[in-house]
Order: C-alpha cells, then sequence, then structure tokens
C-alpha cells in the first residue's frame, strides 16, 4: 500500500504544473501583511446605503417587541407626542427639559430600546448640529451679560462665553434634543402602515399618505437597484479602477439610469394599485380599537404636560 500511495503521489506532482505546486507567501487573515486599500466615494455610497436598508429593517423589528409604547394605540401615541412636542416648545426652563428628557429615556427603556442607541441617535445628529450654530450666540459679542469665560480681547475689547449666552444655547440644545428624543420613540415603536393609517384617521390629506407610502416603501427598491449596478460594474471590472473622473461618471450615468427607472416603476406600481382597487386610503386587516391602557397613557402625559408646565412657571 505504501509503495503505491507513493507511486501515485509522483505521478500527479508530475502532472501538475509547476505554478501549482511552487510554495508562496500567503496574507494574514489580520491584515498585518500588506496594505488595506482605501475605498472610494462610490464604495463608502454603497455602505451608507447599505446601513440605511439595515437600519430601516432594525426599525421594524423594534416596532414588533412587545413593549410599553408598541402597545399603545398608533393614533393615541400620535396625538399625545405631538402634545408633548407642543409642551416642549412652551417651556423655557433647561431643568423642565432635562427632565421631560430623562422622562423619555425610561419610556424608551420601558419600551425595549437599547438606551444607547437611543441616546446616540437622538445626540448624533441634530443637536450637535444645533449646538455649532448656536454656538456664536455664547460670545458677548452676539449676546450681552456677565462673562463666565474669558477668550481674551478681540477688537479692542474683553470677548468671551456669557452666562446669558450659554443658558440660552443651552435652551435651545435641550428643546431639539427633547423634540428629536419624541419623534425618533415615536418612529421606532410604530410600524410604517400603522403610523399611516394614524395619520389618516387624524385627517391628513390622502394625496399625502400616499406619497409617503409610495417613498418608503420604494426606495428601498430603488437603493437595491443602485447596489446591483455597482455590483455589476465591479464584477466586469478587471483591474481596479482608481480614477476619480471615472468614478463621477459612473455616478452620474447611474444616477441618469435610475431616474429612468423610477419613473417607469412608479408607473406600474401605479396601475398595479388602481387594478387591485386602491383609493388612496390605508387600511388594516385588523383595526386598532382605543383600550384601557391607551386612555391611561393619555392621562400620564397629561399630567406631565401640566407638571412641567406648572414647574416652568413656578421656575421663573
Amino acid at each position: 500500500m505504501g509503495t503505491d500511495e507513493s507511486a501515485t503521489t509522483a505521478t500527479t506532482r508530475r502532472l501538475s504544473p509547476d505554478w501549482l505546486l511552487r510554495d508562496e507567501i500567503g496574507l494574514c487573515p489580520c491584515g498585518c501583511v500588506g496594505k488595506r486599500r482605501r475605498g472610494g466615494f462610490v464604495e463608502k455610497t454603497l455602505s451608507g446605503v447599505s446601513g440605511l436598508v439595515r437600519g430601516a429593517m432594525f426599525s421594524e423589528d423594534v416596532a414588533a417587541t412587545p413593549g410599553l409604547l408598541q402597545r399603545i394605540d398608533a393614533r393615541v401615541k400620535v396625538v399625545t407626542l405631538l402634545g408633548l412636542l407642543v409642551v416642549a416648545a412652551f417651556l423655557h426652563s433647561i431643568a423642565a427639559l432635562a427632565t421631560m428628557y430623562v422622562v423619555a429615556l425610561v419610556v424608551a427603556s420601558a419600551s425595549r430600546l437599547s438606551v444607547r442607541f437611543f441616546v446616540a441617535r437622538v445626540w448624533l445628529f441634530v443637536p450637535v448640529f444645533t449646538g455649532i450654530v448656536v454656538l456664536p450666540a455664547t460670545l458677548n459679542l452676539v449676546t450681552p451679560g456677565t462673562i463666565v469665560v474669558p477668550l481674551g480681547h478681540w477688537f479692542g475689547g474683553p470677548v468671551g462665553l456669557t452666562a446669558e449666552g450659554l443658558e440660552s444655547a443651552g435652551l435651545i440644545v435641550m428643546r431639539v434634543a427633547v423634540s428629536i428624543s419624541l419623534v425618533v420613540l415615536l418612529t421606532l415603536t410604530t410600524p410604517w402602515t400603522r403610523l399611516l393609517h394614524a395619520l389618516r384617521s387624524l385627517r391628513l390629506p390622502a394625496t399625502v399618505i400616499l406619497v409617503l407610502a409610495m417613498a418608503y416603501r420604494y426606495l428601498f427598491h430603488l437603493l437595491a437597484a443602485v447596489e446591483d449596478m455597482y455590483t455589476a460594474r465591479r464584477a466586469r471590472t478587471v483591474v481596479p479602477d482608481r480614477d476619480l473622473r471615472n468614478g463621477r461618471r459612473f455616478v452620474a450615468a447611474s444616477a441618469g439610469a435610475l431616474f429612468g427607472k423610477a419613473y417607469g416603476l412608479s408607473e406600474e406600481v401605479y396601475l398595479a394599485m388602481v387594478a387591485r382597487g386602491f383609493t388612496g386610503d390605508v387600511r388594516l386587516l385588523a383595526p386598532d380599537r382605543v383600550k384601557r391602557r391607551d386612555l391611561a397613557w393619555c392621562v400620564a402625559c397629561g399630567g406631565l404636560g401640566l407638571v412641567l408646565l406648572w414647574g416652568d412657571r413656578v421656575l421663573g
């Protein structure tokens, strides 16, 4: 048996090409050998598209979990959270807004949302941008007052951050953060179809509902089409193309093709929906009914709004 195996091995080596039997240095899986090529702007755009789709899928999964807000009727949630948004607009105390934000965090935790994800989703976008925008208002050049953080002498006079400017900036940032938190709570804990049904129940025009439904539903189809176009281009590319002009040319051509595809898709979808009896109203297989927990939620939100307004008035 040993002689036969040796003969077979020798025959295999004799018939195999030299380049197949030649030893080569393999790349380390950890990436310590070789250079990692940076992705172009097209690849980064496509990765952002994939992240958007994954985020939407994650939102649908969160809305299906049995949490506090998930059990509340969508119409009740829209009305109560809209009322809390109005309350936040009338608050003029940072302490009252901070209390409202803490309540939003508690409600998010009771709705089985990751507090870390919730905080990151709220603070990494508009509040930070708002803080940058209102930053000049903290200077005594814009908001006169008592300088608490001196920044030297500019234009022949002292310049610094004033207590009045910092208070105004903090008030605006906290108000924006609370407003975004309430909107994120509504969108993460409510399925899209039930949210549209709730908006339609509040007498929002059917045209607006139709546009929102179509935009949300077929945005992901168009994003998938863009990703397929880019994958097809990479599959037909032998040598990696690092020319930025070619990348821009591809993006421009893809945008034109995508526009034509979107126009054709809209016509087909509209005809298909009309053929199936669509009239512009959102209908659910299991209509929502207001229950006792919905009434309790209304009472709790109303009480919270009154307490916050009273406390804000007391704080001056």
